[in-house]
């Protein structure tokens, strides 16, 4: 039988259409990942990343029995910073230093954002034909190339604690360490001559790097790493770094750990706040770091466009408000001053079709075809203030 009127019946069709309630990726800045080498008889299989909460699950995970080990004590130090990281990898080795294998096995972890070798100062050699990179050139290489590839990361490395007092001190590590300053500006580099765990030890070395990734990780992007306070260890008065070799340090990009006599109390702080890196414009941890985030935080939420979004006036302007409210939060922080951004196909398409130009025709019919918009986002970076120069104008 054939239906000849509509029926009214239920007369209010409701139909749920869930796909505004699907969530936005998020990235936590503060995963680290410690790769080094463990006892040979750990429960943890060799190149695969564990996480780790506290002392106990590092030993359960790295140790054999109550015996300590390079990568147990690193990763002791990273979970000794306040704040700390919220979240902590540990990557034993298969062999001992075999680090490429081991840094391969961080491949798939898309989350980690800091990575430090336990213990190592040893640069090493880069990747040559089929024989892989070896030291900290190794870490290196790891992290340029996973930050090329999307997964942004940064590389905590240090000079060796072990290297006397010298009065060339400062040109003599910077020649050793110097193949480990990155193009893309993905390494810092940490100064902690006579970093010790055991103040009556002369043998029992403190990883510095692993400690300063923690405490580095612990903040949120963009904050200054400038006198953040590193946790763990100690160094001995007389191994500490004069004025000179501070700012010839900190000059290179070098961040070497001072005990200030200006802070009250006695403790270790970050002495500058720079990059291992040869990119001019990437030459502060705090930009790199907000940087990363704010790159995610954008691909995160624009991702739900494509595919869906018309290259129309409503189109475009909806991408806009998109970016709006992704970068709006960084502006409520203080990471950055303000933004601007531009979408010049909407300001196309905010004319007349009849008044636009031929150029103007012409880029919209172009864009529509290849189904590619250009947007250009202007932040104002608000940097933080590491250095005061104050004029003291005493007078009768």
């Amino acid at each position: 039988m054939s239906t000849l009127v509509q029926p009214a019946y239920p007369y209010v069709n409701v139909t749920i259409d869930t796909s505004a309630l699907v969530p936005t990726a998020q990235r936590n800045p503060g995963v680290v990942a410690v790769v080094g080498n463990a006892a040979a008889g750990a429960s943890a299989p060799a190149a695969t990343p564990v996480e780790v909460t506290d002392h106990a699950s590092i030993m359960s995970s790295f140790a054999s029995g109550t015996t300590a080990n390079a990568l147990t004590r690193s990763l002791d130090l990273v979970l000794a910073q306040d704040p700390r990281p919220s979240k902590v990898y540990g990557v034993r080795t298969a062999t001992d230093d075999a680090y490429a294998e081991a840094l391969a096995g961080l491949d798939a972890a898309d989350d980690v954002t800091f990575v430090a070798l336990a213990g190592e100062t040893t640069v090493g050699t880069a990747t040559s034909g089929a024989t892989a990179a070896t030291g900290l050139m190794a870490l290196k290489e790891h992290v340029e190339t996973a930050s090329a590839a999307g997964s942004k990361r940064i590389a905590v490395a240090m000079i060796d604690p072990a290297t006397p007092r010298s009065a060339t001190y400062v040109t003599d590590v910077l020649a050793t360490d110097g193949p480990l300053r990155s193009d893309s500006g993905r390494m810092v580099l940490v100064a902690a001559r006579g970093a010790t765990l055991d103040p009556t030890s002369t043998t029992a070395t403190a990883d510095a790097a692993a400690a300063v990734m923690g405490a580095i990780a612990g903040y949120p992007p963009g904050t200054s790493v400038v006198l953040k306070q590193v946790r763990g260890f100690t160094m001995p008065v007389t191994t500490q770094y004069t004025p000179a070799e501070i700012t010839g340090l900190a000059g290179q990009g070098v961040i070497p750990l001072v005990d200030p006599a200006l802070i009250p109390g006695s403790g270790l702080y970050l002495g500058d706040g720079g990059l291992f890196s040869s990119d001019a414009a990437r030459n502060y941890v705090d930009l790199l770091t907000l940087l990363d985030q704010l790159e995610f935080s954008l691909r995160a939420g624009l991702i739900g466009a494509i595919g869906d979004t018309s290259i129309t006036k409503a189109g475009l302007t909806a991408i806009r408000v998109r970016i709006e409210g992704i970068v709006g939060p960084f502006v409520a922080s203080g990471a950055i001053d303000s933004f601007v951004a531009s979408i010049p196909l909407l300001a196309i398409l905010s004319i007349p079709e009849n008044a636009r130009s031929a150029a103007d025709t012409a880029r919209l019919v172009t864009a529509r075809q290849t189904r590619q918009v250009d947007v250009t986002l202007l932040a104002e970076i608000a940097s933080i203030i590491h250095q005061l120069d104050v004029i003291l104008k005493p007078h009768f």
